[in-house]
């Protein structure tokens, strides 16, 4: 970024130029001939009287008296038409210059950079380095920052949030390193590729393998890496061999935010998004708005915010890297719609704000007569934000009249997702694992969203 000249004046703009040596405009001139012309004239009006007036006056005395009291009273005349035409060239000037911002006091600063740097402490304290054998050096978190069992191993989930807060944040102090974490991650992949939680045994699931994805790809891993290992992912999401991840909006919707990071010329991309745009439902008590559920397949469940704010978001960026055609776009903007119709008076506590709770069952990969179950908790409120700070969210918003709805629904958000952090740590309170990462980084990436977008230069 350039820097400004030094010895350029502060009161005139760059684009005009200085005058040139010897302006002569009548205005300067004058001006400047007033300082001296007033005594001049003054005193050749003294002079001329003392030679004219007539003997028959009384006495040298009054003779100078009379020249004297003339003398000065030209002065003063020809010192005031000075100022008045200096007067003037200063107006005439000050139109051909733009006026100058008056003082204004600094705004005090909010409590995002506090919370901000309160996050990065309580990582940077609680980052765990482990050597793990068969997988190496492992530096990063566990899923939640409240793990009883010591000493805390490193795992996927946490360490790829972890990740991703690091680059929300943009420290740069070194302590906590964005390479080591990459390793990290790279180091927990399965044998035969992918990720999966440490609930979820040894084989990949496609939820964390997108997640750890996305996570490599936003801190600039290899591309051709990225590449293979979101190929293998989307082969294995397949009705055939994974049934229950594909029939939960969570999931399909956390594959296509985490294929579009890593791989976003992947073909997989528009068959996702078709899940998403084929298996709305209509709720005729929001205006038959087409909205989503938990999941996408029978059985069909109610509504849901928190997963229509999660499929908003998704198709939203997908928008951006793949386009849309005018069935998919409508299929958006429809959930946007469903949820600035929400009926609630105030948003302070309302149902479409609430913190949930989901499971997803898979048949055991060992033994088939068991059930994997991975529960799975939503911070609404963020999703919410994130969902009603896209751009098409405004646009209808304010094309629609339903502005105060807008305003309203993200003002309830906002107090929602701040209510649930101390010290920049979000907490899921009454539940084991209370603080998790997971949170965390929504809460915090959704307060940055809306601070940026509401950023007003000099408001």
């Amino acid at each position: 970024m350039s820097q400004p000249r030094l010895g350029r004046s502060p009161l005139r703009p760059p684009s005009t130029p200085p005058p040139p040596p010897g302006d002569s405009r009548p205005g300067r001139f004058v001006g400047w001939l007033g300082g001296f012309g007033c005594a001049a004239a003054g005193y050749a009006v003294f002079q001329s009287l003392v030679g004219v007036l007539p003997d028959a006056i009384s006495g040298d005395t009054a003779r100078y008296a009379i020249a004297a009291v003339s003398g000065i009273g030209t002065g003063v005349a020809a010192w005031l038409a000075a100022a008045l035409i200096r007067a003037r060239a200063d107006a005439d000037d000050s139109t051909r210059r733009p006026a100058l911002p008056g003082p204004q006091a600094a705004p005090a600063p909010g409590p995002f950079p506090r919370l901000a740097a309160a996050t990065y402490a309580t990582l940077t304290a609680e980052l765990a380095t482990v050597d793990a054998p068969g997988s190496g050096r492992l530096t990063g978190w566990a899923h939640a920052l409240d793990e009883p069992t010591l000493p805390v191993r490193p795992t996927p989930t946490g360490t790829a949030y972890g990740l991703h807060i690091v680059l929300e944040l943009g420290v740069h102090d070194g302590r906590l390193r964005a390479s080591e974490l990459v390793e990290t991650l790279w180091r927990l992949r399965l044998a035969d590729g992918g990720w999966a939680a440490r609930s979820q045994g040894s084989t990949a699931r496609p939820e964390v393998t997108a997640l750890v994805l996305g996570a490599l790809a936003r801190a600039g891993a290899d591309p051709g890496r990225l590449a293979e290992e979101a190929a293998q992912c989307a082969a294995r999401f397949t009705e055939e061999r994974e049934p229950s991840g594909l029939g939960r909006t969570h999931v399909v919707t956390t594959m296509l935010r985490g294929l579009l990071r890593a791989a976003p010329d992947s073909p997989d991309l528009a068959r996702l998004r078709a899940e998403l745009v084929d298996r709305t439902v209509t709720d005729p008590l929001r205006e038959h708005r087409r909205c989503w559920g938990p999941a996408l397949r029978a059985p069909v469940t109610r509504p849901s915010a928190v997963h229509t704010a999660q499929a908003v978001v998704a198709l939203d960026r997908a928008a951006r890297v793949l386009g849309e055609d005018n069935n998919t776009r409508a299929a958006r903007e429809d959930g946007i719609r469903w949820l600035l119709a929400c009926p609630a008076p105030a948003h302070e506590d309302c149902a479409d704000l609430r913190n949930t709770q989901e499971e997803v069952r898979r048949p055991h990969p060992v033994d088939s007569w068991r059930q994997e179950v991975l529960s799975v908790r939503h911070f609404t409120a963020a999703w919410m934000m994130r969902a009603l700070l896209t751009p098409a969210a405004w646009e209808i918003a304010s094309e629609e009249g339903r502005e105060d709805a807008w305003h309203a629904l993200v003002a309830g958000a906002v107090g929602a997702v701040w209510r649930q952090q101390d010290d920049g740590i979000w907490n899921w309170d009454g539940y084991d694992l209370g603080r998790p990462l997971w949170m965390t980084y929504q809460g915090l990436s959704a307060l940055r969203a809306h601070a940026v977008w509401m950023y007003q230069p000099g408001g």
